[in-house]
This record gives C-alpha cells, structure tokens and sequence, in this order.
C-alpha cells in the first residue's frame, strides 16, 4: 500500500511540475483546433520524463545520504574504517574508476548501496550491522558487489530508462485520454473535457505501474551482474557466504527507507509472480545464489574483464 501511496504522490506531483515545464520553455498548446498535437506532446513528455529522472540521479548521493543518515569517512577513526577504504581503494583501482567515497549509516541490518551521478563520482556505503555481523571476507565481496554496480554504470542507465520509461508513460496516458474524451465521449469542443485528465490521470497510474515492472526486471538482471564481480573481485566463496547471511536476516526489520531499496544490496524475500515480486528491485537471494554456484569457480582478488 506505501508503495501505491507513493506512486499517486509522485505522479500528481509530476503533473504540476510538466504543467510549470511547458509554461516556461514556452512550447505552447498541445491542443490546436480540438486535435492533440502529437509532436509537441512527445517533445513535452520527453523532457519532462529526462529531466525528473535526471535530477533525481544528480541528487541521488545526497538523498541517500540523509535518508539512510549516512556519514562520510573524510578521516579514517580506527582500524576498521581504515581497512574499510583501503579495501574499496584497491576494489576501485582493480575496475579502474576513482575513488569513490566511503560512508557507514547506523542500522542493526547488514546492509550496503551504491550510488552516484557517474562512475568516476559515486559513494558506496555499508551498515553498522553488515560491519558487526560479517567477516572480513564478506564485507569484500559486498564491497565488489557495490563497485561492480558503479564499474556498469547501473545507476545512470536506471535513470535513462526510468526518465525513456517516464516520457511514454506520459505520452501514451494522454492519448487514451484524448480518445476517451473525443471518441467514446463525443467532446467537440476545441478544448479537452473533465474525462481527457480523469483518463490520463489513470493511464499515468497503470502504464506507470507496468513502467515500474519493466524497470525492475532490469534492476533485478544488474544484481547477477554485481554478484558475478563480487565474486570476481573477492571470490565467488566469500560472495557467497555474504548472500548466505543476507538470507538469514531476511526476518529482521528493515529499516531502508521505501525509494532506497532498489539501490541497496537486498530488499528482503519475494517469491513467484505475486505483484510484489514483479514490482521487487532485487532477485530472491536463493536464485543469486544458485546463479553464482552456476559460474566457474573464481579465486579472491581475480581481476574484473
């Protein structure tokens, strides 16, 4: 139900916004004559649907951060912070991307996400209880998950098909409204009636709910492809055995704000073709796991291709 909430939320917000967008690029009507205009209405969505996405990215590492309460270790204060960038250096180093920054945020949850406007500018950060709960070994090879993640540049090609996605929607949603409201409702007057925006309003609903299932399958197929350069940068045994204990905490509360899950390493168990499994970020681990006991053995430290 949250996630519904937040749905209609953000889409009612995302009508205002296009509203104000086309007022001040000045792209005029999309109405002329009582006829959508097709083209003005694709150039319209397009923008809009690429710029809330892209906003969204550049601000991805500061949202994140004061969501999750996330703090950036400027200063390594003991041992393990210092082994921690040690570790995400030589990670780093090892796909060739600089630097990214390290930060740790407070949750009893063994946890990790990356994020980041680019590659070269990401942020990766894991919870005190993925700290605590984890041996040196795992926490490596979540750390490789969430550096593969950056070396695929998963974040910025989510925003690019989450804003071509956002631009459809939109486009297709205004289009049945039009047909509602001139064929099947007779409107002839040269402006859209009360059944053209009750009717988008709802096709923005559901096409975006099938936006979202297209969206998260791809979120899913990039969590193999993370795993497989955890294993590669850490050892397929000790990603593994890092899955393994993600499982076990599955009962646990999770404490991940609703919008950051798709980021992090897990968001908990979904199984079958329930809506909620569709609609899930992450693959059940069992099959995450099974798929990396399906890949060729590889050794700690075996560099990424």
């Amino acid at each position: 139900m949250l996630r519904i909430v937040l749905f209609l939320a953000t889409n009612l917000a995302v009508m205002l916004m296009a509203g104000l967008i086309i007022n001040l690029l000045g792209l005029g009507h999309t109405f002329a004559h009582g006829q959508l205009q097709l083209q003005p209405l694709l150039v319209i969505c397009f923008i809009w649907g690429m710029l809330g996405s892209l906003v969204s990215l550049l601000m991805s590492k500061w949202i994140a951060r004061t969501s999750t309460g996330a703090e950036i270790i400027e200063v390594p204060r003991n041992e393990g912070e210092r082994w921690l960038l040690a570790t995400v250096a030589d990670l780093a180093e090892r796909v060739g991307i600089n630097m990214p920054e390290v930060a740790v945020f407070d949750s009893p949850q063994s946890n990790a996400f990356a994020t980041g406007w680019n590659r070269n500018d990401a942020m990766v950060a894991v919870s005190t209880g993925l700290l605590q709960r984890m041996n040196r070994e795992e926490v490596r090879a979540v750390l490789g998950h969430e550096i593969g993640h950056v070396a695929n540049g998963d974040m910025v090609t989510l925003a690019l098909i989450q804003g071509v996605l956002n631009a459809f929607v939109m486009f297709f949603a205004r289009i049945i409204g039009n047909f509602v409201d001139r064929t099947l409702l007779n409107n002839e007057s040269d402006a859209p009636g009360l059944a053209y925006y009750v009717t988008s309003l709802i096709g923005d609903l559901i096409l975006g709910l099938l936006a979202n299932i297209i969206l998260m399958a791809f979120s899913r197929y990039r969590e193999f492809r993370a795993d497989a350069a955890g294993a590669q940068l850490a050892g397929s045994g000790a990603m593994i055995a890092a899955l393994h204990r993600l499982r076990q905490e599955q009962e646990m509360p999770d404490p991940m704000p609703q919008g950051l899950h798709a980021l992090c390493i897990t968001e908990g168990s979904h199984e079958g073709m329930s809506l909620a499994a569709l609609l899930a970020s992450h693959p059940p681990l069992e099959e995450r796991i099974r798929a990396l006991q399906a890949l060729p053995h590889t050794g700690r430290g075996s560099s990424q291709n």
